[in-house]
């Protein structure tokens, strides 16, 4: 199959459907326009990499797939503002939290999720065992929440002050930065650990076949 022809393949053109249709419904009258376009820059720069990664086969089908989800959540997300998504409010209802953690969710699923994409892209540039690879890669997305969280303060300083408390999303919690962190690494842990074991199962077919 070829390059342009990739992007074509049913899966593939279903997920970007799809994923087109999601976000133009999204975009129409989010809860907050200014906090809608901060939320966006990501989709902006992510998109054109993900499509570029895919048809250069830098990334998989499955990676593809991985990212789509992702930001069909991050969409979600950037509609309501991360902190009056409707099902993090009925999440926290149902157990008594004091915040809508739906951004705290979504910052689990960018460990689990775009782990593996970043691990496809660096794999084969780095010379080093398996468990070594795998300490970078844990290395290189905790750079990646860090930076982002330093961009998020950033342009939140910049922007007028109702866009910067709806994009920062603390809901208050002074920890939230460290907090969000905390559970990116560990969607990278877990994805790493599913990762390892895979591919130990994996090796031990190829041995006994």
């Amino acid at each position: 199959m070829t390059r342009t022809h990739k992007l074509l393949a049913p899966w593939p053109a279903a997920l970007s459907l799809l994923f087109v249709i999601t976000w133009i419904y999204l975009a129409i009258n989010p809860y907050n326009r200014m906090d809608w376009l901060l939320e966006n820059l990501l989709v902006f720069l992510f998109v054109p990499l993900t499509i570029w990664g895919y048809m250069k086969n830098r990334i998989s089908t499955f990676s593809f797939t991985l990212i789509v989800i992702f930001l069909l959540f991050h969409a979600v997300g950037a509609h309501y503002t991360y902190s009056e998504v409707p099902f993090g409010h009925l999440v926290a209802k149902k157990l008594n939290w004091e915040r809508n953690s739906y951004d705290r969710f979504v910052h689990l699923l960018s460990g689990l999720l775009l782990t593996v994409p970043f691990r496809e892209v660096l794999e084969g540039k780095i010379r080093t065992t398996r468990f070594g690879f795998a300490a970078i890669l844990f290395c290189f997305m905790a750079t990646l929440g860090v930076l982002y969280e330093i961009i998020e303060w950033a342009t939140a300083a910049v922007v007028e002050p109702a866009a910067g408390t709806a994009f920062l999303g603390t809901q208050g919690d002074e920890w939230d930065a460290q907090k969000d962190i905390a559970l990116k690494l560990l969607g990278t842990t877990i994805t790493l650990l599913l990762v390892i074991v895979y591919e130990k199962r994996r090796s031990r077919q190829h041995v006994t076949a």
